[in-house]
């Protein structure tokens, strides 16, 4: 059977699934879309996304590869797609990859944003379930400074979660941004970089909290950055207000039609 590779990217609200991956019993989005995509096509087809997000974590910009029949050009599948899928699932585009893409082996730098809210109304519900509500002071200065030291290769073993990555993995990421940026109500950690170890991002921003509200140093930062374990960091921040933003692919991957 002729097959379309196909880029599909997804808008999702984490809260109601149990993380990305497909699990017995357990509501995901991978399950959700793969029950989709057999619904349309008659037959299973496999969601690969660009990396899994944990239980609660939103996205803005998950890639996910499918094969699918020749005849569910890129724009009538995502349209099809969107009329079956529930309401926290939306595909935002579909584009045609050539054959040889990977969703998670193409990706070149993924993107993951994480909201604070610094005002009383961060509390509201039309506001919390997507920030972390700290209404108390932050120190600004500190938050910068260690944002600054992120960028470029560094061993992240400290900003992960122990015994996730095999172990000849050196645990190097290679950040290409990292800043904390003001919005209305409160601030947006922002974050690129070529991989992202198990729980990094949350931990990278419960370190800086910690440091931002004065109950560690930020020296700290630093040495952490060349710890041999994770012993001494922060807990991870809460996942609902993590965000997957974009994930980038070689240009050359994509069909010069799309």
């Amino acid at each position: 059977m002729a097959e379309r590779t196909v880029q599909l990217v997804l808008h999702y609200d984490g809260a109601g699934f149990s993380g990305w991956q497909r699990q017995p019993e357990q509501r995901t989005v991978q399950g959700v879309l793969e029950n989709a995509l057999e619904r349309l096509c008659t037959t299973p087809i496999a969601a690969l996304g660009s990396g899994r997000t944990d239980a609660g974590v939103h996205a803005r910009g998950q890639a996910v590869g499918v094969r699918a029949p020749e005849r569910w050009v890129g724009e009538k599948l995502r349209r099809a797609l969107n009329a079956i899928l529930p309401d926290d699932v939306w595909i935002a585009a579909a584009t045609e990859m050539k054959p040889e893409f990977h969703a998670r082996f193409s990706a070149v730098a993924r993107r993951y944003s994480y909201s604070v809210g610094t005002d009383d109304a961060a509390n509201s519900p039309f506001r919390n379930r997507f920030e972390l509500a700290l209404p108390q002071p932050l120190d600004r200065h500190a938050l910068d400074a260690a944002a600054s030291r992120l960028e470029g290769e560094h061993c992240f073993r400290a900003f992960a979660v122990a015994g996730t990555a095999p172990p000849h993995d050196e645990h190097r990421c290679r950040v290409l941004d990292a800043r904390w940026r003001d919005r209305p109500g409160g601030l947006v950690f922002e974050i690129e970089a070529n991989r992202f170890l198990h729980h990094m991002v949350r931990f990278l921003v419960g370190t800086m909290l910690d440091i931002a509200t004065g109950r560690r140093p930020l020296a700290d930062f630093e040495r952490l950055l060349e710890a041999a374990s994770n012993e001494d960091v922060s807990p991870p921040a809460s996942p609902h207000a993590l965000c997957l933003e974009r994930v980038t692919y070689p240009r050359e991957l994509y069909l010069e039609s799309a």
